[in-house]
């Protein structure tokens, strides 16, 4: 499909609010058949989501240790988490230790989830996970973990106001940019 037919279909897909806000965008070189094109999206004609431009305001991870220092990640954790970790430790660590034990545990995993979500989003190619978002339903993009999906599910109009509130607690989890996008679907309801 050629990208003025993939990018006229995506746009049709936005929901009325964000129309003329978020575009899709691409660059190709005509005369430089060894470079490849590349694929962003812009909001209010700003680049936000362009994973090769250091410029955006969107904060791209390099190492687990950069995620698990970043105070803007908020990690709750769960009465459930904190009783596996006394299960594990056999009851000999004190209670405070417990939160810390088990907020670690929680934003290791974290990091890695987010960090090989950002180096599979750096290898493919923004018109395949387009197409695939268009061929597949609304339900499995926003429960993808595929930042792109993600993305492209936030700004669809299918996605109705109930559904977006009900993403919340989610949303906490997700890399920053499908974060970004959510607070810009959730300033138009």
């Amino acid at each position: 499909m050629s990208w003025s037919k993939l990018k006229q279909q995506l746009e049709s897909f936005l929901c009325p609010a964000l129309f003329g806000r978020v575009q899709y965008r691409a660059t190709s070189y005509r005369y430089l058949p060894d470079k490849a094109g590349q694929c962003y999206i812009t909001t209010d004609k700003k680049n936000v989501f362009n994973m090769s431009d250091t410029t955006t305001s969107v904060k791209w991870y390099q190492t687990e240790l950069e995620i698990k220092n970043d105070p803007d990640i908020q990690i709750p954790i769960s009465h459930d988490e904190i009783e596996e970790v006394r299960k594990d430790t056999k009851g000999v660590v004190p209670e405070d230790r417990l939160q810390i034990i088990a907020r670690s545990r929680k934003s290791s995993a974290y990091a890695k989830e987010l960090l090989s979500a950002q180096s599979s989003l750096s290898k493919s190619d923004f018109i395949v996970v387009a197409n695939k978002f268009l061929s597949i339903s609304i339900e499995e993009s926003v429960e993808s973990n595929d930042i792109l999906l993600n993305v492209l599910a936030l700004v669809d109009r299918r996605v109705g106001k109930k559904r977006m509130l009900n993403m919340t607690e989610k949303m906490k989890f997700k890399h920053p940019i499908v974060q970004y996008f959510y607070e810009l679907r959730l300033s138009t309801l």
